[in-house]
C-alpha cells in the first residue's frame, strides 16, 4: 500500500516576465510570439501564464476536455499541464506523473528531457487537484478515458512541434505511460517506463513475499521484522503516541481507515515496504533494535512511513489513486507471515481500506490483463528501468522483442533511473532512447542545466 515518494515556484504573470531573450534557443521576438499565438489558436487551450528560464519558455496550460470520452455531451472539465518549450523542431517529452502538478508548477526537467535536450510536456492525471470534474462520477476514472486525455493533448500540440515524441513517467507514471501506448500506440515515438508496477493478476502476488524474502542482508530483514512485531506488540502504547501525535497536528480517520488503531496498523505494515522504497543498504544499521523505547520506535517509524499517512488529510490526495487500484490498477497483496497473531484487522492492507466508503469498489481484473498480454507480445520501443531492492519492482512489465528493452538498476530503490544504471546498460539505454527521438549525442543546450531535475515522483509527506 506504499505510494511513490516538484519544486513549487509561481510562474511570474504577463507584467512581470523578464524582457524577451534573442539567441538560438530562445528564438526571435517574432518566433516567441508566433509560439503564444499558435498556443492561443489551439481550440480548447488557455494559456494561464508564462515565465523564462535558461533558455527555454515554461507555460501553465489548462485543456478543456470530455468528462467522458465516450460520451462529449457529458460535460466538460479543464486538465491542468504544462509545457517546457526550447524549440519546435526538438523533441518532445510527455511526462505523465500519474497524479497531480504541483499547486504552482515551476520548471523541471525529466531524465529523458535532460538527456534528449528536448522540449517537455507535463500532464497532471485526472481527478487530481484541480483537474477533476464538478460533479465527478469516479466511473470516469480509468486508464482508457485518462489515456485518451493524453491522446488529445498530443494530437494538439503536434500542430506545433515537429520532433519526435516520448513518453516517460516513474511509478504509476510509468504505468500511465504503458497505458497510453497501449490504447494509442501511434502518439508516441517510444516510451521509458521506470519503476512501473505490474500487476496482472491481483491475488498472485507471490512476487512480492518472495522480494521480502531475500532484498538486502538476512541481518536487515530481520530487524526490520523485529521493528514491526515490537509495535504491534506495544500496540495499545503506541497508538496513544499516535493519538497525541494527531491531536497536535489534527490528524483525523473518520473518513478512511476509521480509527486510530486501525491506521497505526497499516503504518506497522508498509514498514518493511516504505523501507526499501525509499532508502538503502546503507540505512539498515539505523533500523531500531526491539530494545528501544516507545518513543524510538516511534520515532523511527515515523521518519521512514510517516503516521500522518494513513489518515484522512493524508490520503485525501491520493484517493484518486487507491480509487484506480480498487477498480483496475491491482495492489500487493502480501501475506505478513511473520505478524501471525499480532494482527487485529484481517484484510486492512488493501486500497478499499483507505478511501471512502461511497468510493469502495469491486475489482476488475481484465484492463490489467490486457495490458500485460499486449506489452508481452505487440508493444514495440518500449524501455523498463526497476531498481533491484525496491519493492514495487517486484512484479514487473515483461517487454517484448520489438526494439524494447527491461534494465535493473543494482542496489537502487523506487528511483531507480537510467543514470544509476551500469556503464553498459548507461550506453545502451541512452544510445536506444535518442535514436527513437532522432537525435544526435552531440545535441546539448549548455544554459539548460539551471532547469532542476525532476524524479517523477511525489512526496509521500507533501505531495
Amino acid at each position: 500500500m506504499a505510494v511513490t515518494s516538484a519544486l513549487t515556484l509561481q510562474a511570474l504573470p504577463a507584467e512581470a516576465r523578464p524582457a524577451t531573450r534573442t539567441g538560438t534557443h530562445a528564438g526571435t521576438p517574432t518566433a516567441q510570439d508566433d509560439l503564444l499565438e499558435r498556443l492561443r489558436a489551439i481550440p480548447g487551450l488557455t494559456v494561464v501564464s508564462e515565465s523564462q528560464q535558461a533558455g527555454y519558455r515554461f507555460f501553465v496550460l489548462s485543456f478543456t476536455q470530455p468528462v467522458d470520452h465516450k460520451n462529449p455531451g457529458k460535460g466538460t472539465f479543464e486538465q491542468r499541464l504544462t509545457l517546457l518549450h526550447r524549440s519546435s523542431d526538438a523533441p518532445v517529452v510527455l511526462f505523465t506523473g500519474g497524479y497531480g502538478l504541483p499547486v504552482n508548477p515551476a520548471p523541471s526537467r525529466t531524465e529523458p528531457t535532460q538527456l534528449l535536450d528536448g522540449n517537455q510536456v507535463s500532464v497532471e492525471h485526472r481527478f487530481f487537484r484541480t483537474s477533476r470534474p464538478d460533479p465527478a462520477d469516479w466511473d470516469d476514472l480509468t486508464i482508457w478515458q485518462e489515456a485518451t486525455d493524453e491522446h488529445r493533448i498530443v494530437q494538439a500540440l503536434k500542430t506545433i512541434y515537429s520532433g519526435r515524441w516520448i513518453q516517460t513517467g516513474a511509478s504509476k507514471g510509468g504505468m500511465t505511460s504503458v497505458y497510453h501506448r497501449r490504447f494509442y500506440p501511434g502518439d508516441v515515438d517510444g516510451v521509458v517506463a521506470y519503476v512501473a508496477p505490474n500487476d496482472p493478476v491481483n491475488p498472485q502476488d507471490h512476487a512480492y513475499d518472495r522480494f521480502f524474502a531475500r532484498v538486502g542482508p538476512e541481518d536487515c530483514r530481520t530487524a526490520l521484522e523485529d521493528v514491526q512485531r515490537e509495535a504491534l506488540k506495544r500496540r495499545d502504547r503506541m497508538v496513544a503516541l499516535l493519538e497525541q501525535d494527531a491531536a497536535r497536528n489534527g490528524y483525523t480517520f473518520t473518513r478512511t481507515l476509521g480509527s486510530a488503531d486501525r491506521s497505526f496498523e497499516m503504518t506497522v505494515l508498509d514498514t518493511a515496504w516504505a523501507f526499501w522504497q525509499y532508502m538503502s543498504v546503507a540505512d539498515c544499521p539505523d533500523v531500531p533494535p526491539a530494545t528501544a523505547t516507545d518513543a524510538e520506535l516511534y520515532a523511527w517509524i515515523d521518519a521512514v512511513t510517516f503516521f500522518g499517512f494513513y489518515t484522512d488529510q493524508g490520503l485525501d490526495y491520493y484517493t484518486p489513486y487507491y480509487y484506480q487500484a480498487a477498480t483496475q490498477l491491482g495492489w500487493p497483496d502480501l501475506r505478513f507471515e511473520h505478524l501471525r497473531g499480532l494482527i487485529r484487522h484481517r484484510g486492512l492492507y488493501q486500497p478499499n481500506s483507505v478511501i471512502p466508503a461511497e468510493l469502495r469498489s469491486r475489482h476488475d481484473p481484465r484492463p490489467m490483463l490486457d495490458v500485460d498480454r499486449w506489452v508481452r507480445t505487440r508493444a514495440e520501443r518500449m524501455m523498463f528501468v526497476y531498481g533491484e531492492n525496491d519493492p514495487w519492482s517486484a512484479e514487473r512489465f515483461t517487454p517484448s522483442r520489438r526494439d524494447s528493452y527491461l534494465y535493473v538498476a543494482p542496489g537502487a530503490n523506487h528511483g531507480a533511473n537510467i543514470a544509476r544504471l551500469p556503464e553498459a546498460d548507461r550506453a545502451a539505454a541512452t544510445a536506444t532512447l535518442r535514436r527513437w527521438a532522432g537525435v544526435s549525442p552531440a545535441l546539448r543546450t549548455a544554459d539548460a542545466a539551471a532547469v532542476p531535475a525532476d524524479d517523477m515522483l511525489p512526496d509521500r509527506r507533501t505531495p
